[in-house]
């Protein structure tokens, strides 16, 4: 039961971090902004060095994206080897829940530009509950 309540839930998040990718490539067409010449083609029949540039709504997502890589990787495993302790469904359920609910309101507060506290607060919350679950799995394989 635990190992499918992580698993679903592991699925949304890193469901979430491949949509990143397109958003990316949606900002860099709809932007005409690329990170390699030949990207150009896209929008010009030659390859034009005025469209390689740094746009600060493509860097925007590149961010955003790199931070999803930062924090729900190691939250996949860790709550891989959690499920495995047998939590109580209701724990594990708020684990998940709270994880996968501040990874999406970060990825909203970060590409809509909302102000840090916001933002910051969202990444805490996902590391707490990492954090949390990862102090489960030592305890009981340490039994602390």
């Amino acid at each position: 039961m635990f190992d499918m309540l992580s698993s679903t839930y592991a699925t949304i998040v890193i469901l979430k971090m491949m949509l990143m990718s397109p958003l990316t490539s949606y900002f860099c067409l709809t932007r005409k902004v690329f990170a390699n010449l030949e990207d150009t083609k896209f929008v010009s029949s030659v390859e034009d060095k005025k469209l390689v540039r740094i746009d600060p709504d493509v860097e925007r997502v590149r961010r955003c994206h790199q931070n999803d890589l930062e924090n729900i990787i190691p939250f996949v495993v860790i709550s891989l080897l959690y499920a495995l302790t047998a939590p109580e469904l209701s724990a594990a359920l708020l684990h998940f829940c709270l994880f996968a609910s501040s990874r999406v309101f970060h990825t909203v507060a970060y590409i809509g530009a909302q102000p840090q506290s916001s933002r910051g607060l969202s990444l805490i919350v996902g590391m707490l509950v990492t954090f949390s679950m990862f102090y489960r799995v030592l305890s009981k394989v340490f039994l602390l």
